[in-house]
């Protein structure tokens, strides 16, 4: 920018130095530095708006520190120069980048789609953008991208879904280690750590729950269906696991089953069902820790010929727009996911803002009755 000053310094030397001039002086400098690209950075904007840095950058965040008229100063200079702040050096002068790192494990999942969307909106409307990394189900891409997001200097991370916390306290060390320099939050996840925070349904109960709703309901020989051994998907089975054992039921242990394959293969979750059900496994309920899985056992209930609710009961987890696509319509779990999401960003913002918030908040699920499941009086 120093070379294209000097041209108009000469240019202009010999004219009279009077505010007139100066003001024509100044509107063709900035016209010429626009036309040939000057790459304004935010110690530019302040010069030329007579004020300090750390002004323009409270202007940048919307900061209602700043007088009207000073703002107003602030934004016409950088208008004419149609400035661009990096949010990099934005945050240097803020000691924010206003910025959060968000890990989910794969987000053409359902639930972790619609839990990046929750918390994504959540965090725009509280001025803050996010960083997004999909790191898959491995633990080495999870540090990797647990390290990338450091270097970004974002504010805080959220780690979206089940799938980050493990049962050995050595393969935690990349969130713990992390807490160290910034919050971490965990949604429908637990870990006891200094500056690590939960957010989480009480999938343990509400499974528990849907399964003695099933049995009051005429149901004993319910096969519970499950393709996740996360923090989560453990609960849910203990759920199940619990309220069979308590009612005595679980007498067959080929009624657990786990599905191995895509999360996307519904019509391979079905066969499944039918081989177990040729092989001579009887089931008259299905209990389902997704709803694609119940949705698989909706479509394997109607190649096999059986009525559903009569001859099969369902229910799915979730809540998910898939309970609407097929007929009846699927009884499923809320989770509250979008209640989960909401209150985990309120948290983050009260720990970014120097508050005392709860490190850990539970939040119950609520069966959603449809047409799959036959209800008693």
């Amino acid at each position: 920018m120093g070379t294209v000053c000097a041209a108009w310094g000469g240019m202009f030397g010999c004219l009279n130095r009077c505010p007139h001039v100066q003001r024509a002086e100044h509107a063709q400098r900035a016209e010429l530095e626009r036309i040939m690209g000057v790459n304004m950075t935010i110690y530019d904007i302040s010069e030329k708006a007579g004020v300090s840095i750390a002004t323009v950058s409270r202007v940048l965040n919307g900061s209602p520190s700043v007088s009207e008229k000073t703002k107003q100063k602030v934004l016409a200079v950088i208008a004419q120069y149609e400035y661009t702040p990096n949010a990099f050096a934005r945050g240097l002068g803020l000691n924010t980048m206003r910025t959060i790192g968000i890990m989910c494990a794969d987000s053409s999942d359902l639930y972790l789609a619609k839990a990046i969307y929750y918390i994504e909106q959540k965090l725009r409307a509280d001025g803050y953008d996010s960083l997004l990394c999909c790191t898959g189900y491995e633990l080495k891409n999870k540090r990797s991208s647990m390290e990338l997001l450091l270097t970004k200097k974002v504010d805080g991370i959220v780690l979206a879904g089940s799938n980050f916390v493990y049962d050995e306290d050595a393969k935690n060390r990349y969130i713990t280690d992390a807490a160290v320099q910034i919050p971490i939050m965990l949604l429908n996840a637990s870990l006891d750590a200094p500056n690590v925070y939960c957010a989480l349904s009480d999938d343990f109960t509400s499974m528990y729950e849907a399964a003695m709703q099933m049995i009051s309901s005429g149901v004993k020989d319910i096969l519970y269906y499950y393709n996740a051994t996360s923090y989560s998907g453990k609960k849910k089975l203990a759920g199940y696991r619990s309220a069979m054992e308590e009612k005595k039921l679980l007498k067959d242990s080929r009624l657990i089953q786990y599905y191995q394959g895509s999360h996307e293969d519904i019509p391979a979750m079905a066969e499944h069902l039918l081989q177990l059900s040729n092989n001579g496994l009887s089931f008259h309920g299905v209990i389902a820790a997704d709803d694609t899985l119940a949705l698989a056992a909706v479509k394997y209930a109607k190649e096999a010929g059986r009525k559903i609710p009569e001859d099969l009961s369902i229910i799915g987890y979730n809540n998910s727009m898939l309970t609407s696509c097929c007929d009846p319509e699927l009884t499923s779990i809320d989770n509250k996911l979008e209640t989960l999401c909401q209150h985990l960003v309120n948290t983050l913002m009260g720990v970014l803002n120097g508050c005392e918030m709860p490190k850990k908040t539970v939040f119950s699920g609520e069966l959603i009755k449809r047409g799959t499941l036959l209800f008693t009086p």
